[in-house]
């Protein structure tokens, strides 16, 4: 988990390289993003974190886990994250996401956050 988390701070918030999310997500994977509608998708996701992160002119997300259950053939994590924005700002998400296994990587399969304040 920790391997792909950091990933996707590096790769996709880090070098906006955003065909790293083929190792992130799933290929059925879901996202609840916050006052927006259900995303689902492996390619309506890419194209979602693209557009948020060119226009938030987003500079990285530091996710930290905080508890992980397994669940039969998954595994729900909960966590928080620290996202940085420029020119300076910061914003802190909680976050669960449902892991599952997909050709031999967990990844993420529902991805739902929402700011802390």
């Amino acid at each position: 988990m920790a391997d792909t988390n950091d990933l996707f701070n590096k790769e996709v918030f880090g070098k906006r390289n955003f065909d790293a999310l083929d190792r992130i997500y799933t290929t059925d994977a879901r996202i609840l993003p916050p006052g927006a509608p259900m995303i689902s998708g492996r390619s309506a996701i890419k194209e979602f974190w693209s557009g948020m992160i060119q226009s938030a002119n987003a500079k990285s997300a530091v996710l930290e886990s905080i508890d992980v259950i397994a669940t039969g053939d998954g595994a729900v994590e909960i966590g928080r994250a620290t996202l940085t924005l420029e020119p300076n700002a910061q914003m802190e998400v909680k976050y669960v996401v449902y892991w599952k296994n997909e050709d031999g990587r967990w990844k993420w399969h529902i991805d739902i956050w929402n700011a802390n304040s």
